[in-house]
């Protein structure tokens, strides 16, 4: 976007990264949100950005996220995401709804059940996240989260933290996807122009299809 003439911020989401927070690898959807709009905060004080052209850009995850943000926020004047994922969406019913309610229940028990662990001083423990490693039978996707996480490009962490937790958020937040819904009440965005970009082979491609068809009640 720079090179293009822009003036452009990128941030780290609070809890990951070089963003402050702790816990770290914490799940916050309303922190997230809330980095979208602090954004705009800051940018708004500089002199050489036009208060009243700023726009919004979230990828992967953050396009969920930034949907969340501007429905709240007025002062985004256009929204555009890149290969979107609902992460409510994602967390509750898996890829093309291939979980069931049951899996559902059991990983919301096995969170409730560590928060008891780490209260009483046991171990954290991490969830999902991309491979560490690969071999013959990894899958192209994987292939590429692992090239973008698992490079030097991808493991840039403050001091003491180790790049391996990139991608892991802890397994007690990570339930609080459940009760994430971006998409609801999109169609309050217009009339802002927004922008869902997928590739035709995208494994994510529903969510910004949902996305799309919601957001286009609007204009109904």
């Amino acid at each position: 976007m720079a090179e293009q003439g822009f003036v452009a911020m990128s941030i780290d989401m609070p809890f990951w990264a070089e963003s402050d927070g702790a816990r770290r690898n914490l799940v916050s959807p309303d922190h997230y949100a809330e980095a979208f709009s602090a954004g705009v905060d800051f940018l708004r004080t500089r002199d050489f950005v036009d208060r009243d052209r700023i726009g919004a850009i979230g990828i992967c995850g953050s396009g969920g996220f930034v949907i969340s943000a501007a429905k709240i926020d007025p002062r985004m004047k256009a929204i555009a995401t890149e290969s979107m994922y609902d992460m409510g969406g994602v967390n509750r019913h898996g890829l093309n709804h291939a979980q069931t309610v049951e899996q559902r229940k059991q990983l919301i028990a096995d969170a409730a059940e560590q928060r008891y662990v780490e209260f009483t001083g046991g171990e954290t423990q991490y969830t999902s996240g991309t491979v560490h490693e690969l071999d013959e039978d990894t899958p192209p996707i994987q292939r590429e989260f692992y090239d973008f996480y698992r490079t030097p490009r991808g493991e840039l962490t403050p001091a003491g933290q180790s790049p391996a937790a990139t991608t892991h958020p802890t397994l007690t937040s990570n339930v609080k996807f459940m009760n994430f819904y971006p998409l609801n009440d999109i169609e309050t965005i217009a009339p802002r122009p927004m922008l869902f970009i997928t590739g035709d082979k995208a494994h994510s491609r529903e969510f910004s299809e949902n996305a799309y068809a919601r957001a286009a009640l609007a204009t109904v």
